[in-house]
């Protein structure tokens, strides 16, 4: 080793100016998540994004997002506690995520709850489109029960119980589905769980039923995006934003895009 070197400050030395750590938080900005207009708590949740810089776009990271709450929170129905309610985020309108119907589904302690011995188990599943484009996939259950003064210990039913059952099942989601809209199904039908209830008196003839629901939907296939048609939805959303972007002089913005900008 030669006189005078060190293997330790030859390459380099000690780095100057290092950089000072700085908070993530302050590139970040917040966004109001907003259900469609068929519930009546439509501010739900918030969620964050990165801001815009260059060519990346804090709406791009944010379309297709998916939040999940619960039907009890968004409405009137304390009783609705049980089912679980998704929706994905399609537009943004100035700091608002303006969403759609992304999935229904029942929480994991009712579904086991539910399950009991000495009674049948009765599952219809379904395919159909709604009458604005939209394909879902409907999943119902349902448990039999004893009949009045029955002494018997168990409920058990028949092949031709369980098939006859089954097809009313699917025949009154099909029903349903087809004849209305995504927006006339989920308020008139859906939330109001309106369904199971048909279901559970018309089948009484053949056997008893109990604990009777709509167990899942997914949306399958989905229209070609228009605008137009999520607007109708979050109309007073989009009307708010506007009023208060033109009383500060501003525009407002669907979608990321900015106004084009008129030079002479």
């Amino acid at each position: 080793m030669a006189i005078g070197k060190n293997k330790k400050l030859s390459k380099g030395g000690k780095k100057k100016g290092s950089k000072k750590p700085v908070d993530p938080f302050l590139k970040k900005e917040w966004y109001d998540v907003v259900a469609p207009g068929f519930v009546k708590t439509r501010n739900f949740c918030k969620t964050i994004a990165t801001k815009s810089s260059g060519l990346k776009l804090a709406t791009e990271n944010l379309k297709g997002r998916v939040f999940e709450t619960n039907i009890a929170d968004i409405t009137d129905g304390s009783d609705q506690g049980h089912r679980k309610i998704k929706f994905v985020v399609e537009d943004i309108s100035d700091t608002n995520c303006l969403t759609n119907f992304h999935s229904l589904s029942l929480t994991r302690d009712k579904l086991c709850g539910m399950v009991k011995k000495w009674q049948t188990m009765i599952e219809a599943v379904t395919k159909a489109k709604t009458t604005d484009g939209y394909e879902l996939r409907m999943f119902m259950i349902g448990f039999t029960k004893k009949s009045p003064m029955q002494v018997k210990k168990t409920s058990y039913a028949t092949r031709q119980h369980i098939s006859k059952i089954r097809r009313r099942m699917i025949e009154a989601m099909n029903r349903e589905v087809t004849s209305n809209t995504l927006k006339d199904l989920l308020s008139k039908k859906i939330l109001p769980d309106t369904i199971p209830k048909e279901i559970q008196h018309d089948s009484q003839y053949i056997y008893p039923l109990q604990d009777v629901h709509i167990r899942k939907i997914k949306v399958t296939r989905r229209p070609a995006y228009e605008p137009g048609r999520l607007m109708e939805l979050h109309a007073d959303v989009v009307d708010a934003a506007a009023g208060s972007k033109m009383e500060s002089g501003g525009q407002i913005t669907v979608g990321g895009a900015e106004p084009p900008v008129l030079t002479s």
